[in-house]
């Protein structure tokens, strides 16, 4: 089934342009010139992805961001012309996946999408097993992307879900830095690496919040482990 993406931007070239780079590779594209028009079509219809851009007139990227992630983990990709540490933080605090900054490469942009995708369609595959990962007070549902804490849901975004089930599935191990942004975003430029450590923070505060004795260390020069922490 071809894939549905939505993106919004408000300079119809670039709209045109990642449009047809999207069309090109096969998937469905749907392209809107603000947020709220894309928002709008999303509660009508959920896509597999979207890609905003951060400035444009009205409900900003930021914003709309943080209203789909009311409703929903559908990955989201931001794409700006502003390149600043703040605006970087303020994407991937509010639930953002990926960011790409202006002037872009399409073919890069495509690269991204891509690897999103195919990484979210690797853990939605059923396994014999069912797929479970218990570790702990967390249980893993792979099939279904959900993860919960002594029952309760965690309510993970795609790409925090997929970083807990990695690590979990690898929780003898010490991951670096280059094997989650290798197999999780699907790309290794060091630059990138806010990213991982950007999503290891909210993902460690979801897990403090449900009271959960699983922790995710940083082995420092190296990369993160899950640890237990002790019981009080």
């Amino acid at each position: 089934m071809q894939k549905l993406i939505y993106m919004a931007d408000d300079e119809p070239s670039i709209r045109n342009l990642v449009k047809a780079f999207l069309e090109k590779e096969g998937y469905l594209a749907e392209a809107f010139e603000n947020g709220e028009h894309l928002y709008e079509a999303f509660i009508k219809k959920e896509c597999d992805l979207v890609i905003l851009d951060i400035m444009m007139p009205g409900s900003n990227g930021l914003m709309i961001c943080s209203k789909l992630r009311e409703i929903s983990n559908v990955p989201i990709i931001m794409l700006t012309a502003k390149d600043t540490e703040e605006d970087y933080i303020s994407g991937l605090s509010l639930g953002s996946d990926d960011y790409f900054t202006k002037p872009f490469s399409p073919v890069k942009l495509m690269m991204r999408v891509k690897s999103m995708l195919r990484r979210f369609d690797m853990y939605t595959q059923p396994e014999k097993d069912g797929g479970e990962i218990k570790h702990e007070d967390i249980n893993i549902y792979p099939d279904k992307l959900t993860a919960f804490c002594n029952g309760v849901a965690l309510n993970l975004t795609k790409t925090e879900f997929s970083l807990l089930a990695y690590l979990l599935a690898n929780k003898d191990k010490v991951i670096s830095r280059y094997e989650l942004l290798n197999t999780i975003w699907g790309y290794d430029n060091v630059i990138e690496s806010r990213a991982t450590d950007d999503t290891v923070k909210r993902l460690r505060k979801k897990l403090d919040n449900a009271g959960s004795r699983v922790s995710i260390d940083t082995v420092w020069g190296v990369g993160f482990k899950i640890g237990t922490r002790p019981e009080v």
